[in-house]
């Protein structure tokens, strides 16, 4: 959707338009999802961050000013969703982010395509990432996944979390880290081979 046809939407989802709220639904819905996904890492959980986002984006949408772009403001709300569900489950197990760091050595992805074996590596080490990143605190899991996995920039992962660039900047190169922790022992594993 152009940035003038989602901007003609949303005036007419504010002034209740059951079929701009139903596009803005249909447009934002999987990206909601996705992101809830990856920081909740829980399909229920994520489902429940995706409705409750929707319920305050209808609740809240006289208030978006167009003054960032909506995805951003999108982003605000699902992050402080996911988050307050994180902070819900005392139980979760987190890594400490104060370990040392170390380092993650490079993987080779020349032959991947077509090899078999290669494919089975891939798909071990991804569930092995999936498991890394659920055990990041909630506060670094958000950073993470909005600048690494979405691909948004700092200024915008500034702007969403409402944190000063260099602060998520900290949070990012820490959850890099811990990652790294996370994952060099099964690297090493692997180049053991």
């Amino acid at each position: 959707m152009s940035i003038e046809k989602e901007a003609e939407v949303i005036e007419k989802a504010k002034a209740g338009d059951n079929h701009a709220i139903r596009q803005l639904v249909d447009e934002y819905a999987p990206v909601i999802f996705r992101f809830s996904y990856n920081i909740c890492r829980n399909q229920d959980r994520a489902e429940h961050a995706t409705q409750e986002t929707f319920l305050s984006i209808l609740k809240k949408l006289n208030q978006f000013d167009n003054r960032s772009k909506f995805s951003t403001w999108l982003y605000t709300i699902v992050s402080n969703h996911c988050l307050m569900l994180a902070r819900s489950e005392k139980t979760r197990r987190t890594v400490s982010l104060d370990d040392e760091e170390g380092t993650m050595p490079e993987i080779p992805v020349e032959h991947w395509e077509h090899d078999p074996e290669a494919s089975v590596e891939r798909a071990d080490l991804k569930t092995h990432l999936d498991e890394a990143i659920d055990k990041l605190a909630p506060e670094y899991k958000v950073i993470f996944v909005l600048r690494d996995i979405e691909g948004l920039s700092t200024e915008e992962v500034s702007s969403i979390t409402n944190l000063s660039v260099p602060a998520v900047k900290s949070r990012l190169h820490r959850a890099r880290a811990t990652l790294r922790n996370e994952l060099a022992p099964i690297f090493n594993e692997h180049g053991d081979e």
